[in-house]
């Protein structure tokens, strides 16, 4: 093994998994669960979102639907972060992957209770467990592998694979329960799966060896005390500052969104800011985390764009799509469905081409392919948007290829991100740089969340057109730069 590995890291022997170590199999299978509970309840929250009190919904204008829906996924993502601490810290990274799956199942159980409150309330839930379980399931994959091994891609391409086989099964369950027959019908559907998953973990944890068993730096003695004490001065803290907007009547959900959008923005300058100026990494994990600076920046370009799939693009497929087959109209919500058949698909072979390519192709222009071609999906788009002008019901299949342009982008971009994240880490914050990783997408959706509000006032194919071009800008510079970029990163590839 690698003497660079990851601390209290042993990959298990014994039987394997499509070539890879057998423990990937539950990982797969857990992540899988939850991606089905998660991409469920995703499908409809908008579309439930938006609908009128009289179809069982909570009628909120789309702006601020959109804008719920990008800062929901950012905080679910940005709770990767002390997610990840918690496994470094604490816990371990396999006990905080099953407390946190047991918190995301309650949470889908609380939205299916049909009142209106009951879906925040279960969002809060989800949020903290998607924190506890999201970085640290990862991490456990990296930890099979030596860090700079070839494999390593391939089995992250395998592992992705599992979440978007949950993605694709979920809103063919969830949407029709939803919008056919209840809201809250399809938020129990996600809460089962979730179940499912906690289930297969718990059975199959004697695969996993020593992945994840204990805490990469534990606190101990004092500092333990010390951190548990700033937990709980943190939570009373935040609880009061809720009771403060409650009572001042700024409890809305626009002074809500904005506020959070803010904090994770914040937060992310912050977290680097402390990894960078941390004086017991090493000069040259202090260079890797430069680079990894820069494709921070790109991944959360992408995922501003990409993420808009269960909102904007999902209102679209409701209002302005044909989804009449053969005397049938299926649920506007089976389109999202349709990214992650396409990257099942293309996870296999972009595993192979990996593998194949070894170190020849950079993970930096890796991430710049991914930029152009989700700005390109967008720039399609606008072409969608322009042919539904003045009311017309246009074909599905413009959805269809958009997913799939944006399904090549994404294959490129992040299951090698997931990859380049625990290669670059500095050992002190294994877990906690997959959190980080994660908040990429936590700003990429807070922001994205309030562009998104600018489809309610600017013409659809302008909106579309104007953010297409500037990814597709952003990805040609990050190609300019990507021999920097390999330089900073110190050996890594």
């Amino acid at each position: 093994m690698s003497s660079d590995a990851p601390v209290g890291a042993r990959p298990p022997a014994g039987k394997t998994f499509f070539g890879h170590p057998r423990a990937l199999s539950t990982l797969f299978l857990t992540e899988m669960w939850e991606r089905f509970s998660f991409y469920g309840m995703r499908a409809i929250l908008v579309l439930y979102l938006t609908a009128a009190v009289a179809d069982g919904g909570l009628d909120l204008g789309e702006s601020s639907a959109n804008a719920v829906y990008g800062t929901y996924n950012a905080m679910v993502y940005l709770m990767a972060l002390p997610g990840g601490w918690v496994a470094d810290r604490l816990i371990g990274a396999r006990r905080s992957v099953l407390w946190g799956g047991v918190v995301i199942a309650a949470g889908h159980y609380v939205m299916a209770i049909p009142t209106g409150w009951s879906v925040f309330a279960g969002m809060a839930l989800i949020v903290l467990g998607t924190g506890l379980l999201k970085p640290n399931i990862s991490t456990m994959v990296g930890d099979l592998y030596e860090r700079d091994s070839p494999r390593r891609d391939a089995g992250f391409s395998i592992f992705y694979m599992g979440i978007n086989l949950g993605a694709f099964i979920a809103p063919l369950i969830t949407g029709f329960l939803g919008e056919r027959i209840n809201w809250h019908l399809g938020f129990g559907a996600a809460a089962v799966g979730m179940t499912f998953g906690v289930l297969q973990y718990v059975l199959g944890r004697r695969n996993l060896g020593d992945a994840g068993a204990r805490p990469a730096d534990p606190l101990l003695g004092a500092d333990r005390r010390r951190a548990l004490t700033r937990i709980g001065v943190a939570t009373v803290v935040l609880l009061a500052v809720l009771l403060v907007l409650l009572v001042a009547g700024w409890f809305t959900v626009d002074t809500v969104v904005n506020l959070l959008t803010v904090v994770t923005v914040l937060v992310t300058v912050g977290y680097f800011a402390r990894i960078l100026t941390d004086r017991e990494i090493s000069g040259t994990e202090r260079s890797r985390m430069k680079a990894y600076v820069w494709l921070f920046l790109f991944a959360a370009s992408f995922w501003l764009i990409y993420d808009q799939a269960g909102s904007v693009l999902n209102i679209f497929a409701a209002d302005r799509t044909d989804r009449s087959l053969g005397g049938f109209t299926f649920p506007a919500s089976w389109l999202q469905s349709v990214n992650p058949i396409l990257i099942i698909i293309g996870a296999p072979l972009a595993a192979a081409l990996w593998l194949k390519l070894g170190h020849r192709v950079s993970t930096p222009t890796k991430f710049a392919v991914g930029l152009v071609l989700n700005g390109l999906s967008f720039v399609l788009m606008a072409a969608a948007a322009q042919a539904a002008v003045g009311g017309d019901l246009v074909s599905p299949l413009w959805l269809v290829a958009v997913y799939a342009i944006q399904v090549a982008g994404e294959l490129s971009l992040s299951p090698v991100g997931l990859s380049a994240t625990t290669k670059l880490a500095p050992v002190k914050y294994a877990s906690q740089m997959l959190g980080l990783w994660f908040l990429a997408t936590a700003v990429g959706d807070a922001v994205g969340g309030q562009v998104a509000r600018l489809a309610d006032t600017w013409s659809q194919p302008v909106y579309f057109l104007t953010f297409g071009l500037a990814s597709v800008v952003l990805g040609l510079a990050a190609v300019m730069f990507t021999r920097q970029i390999r330089h900073l990163m110190a050996g890594i590839h």
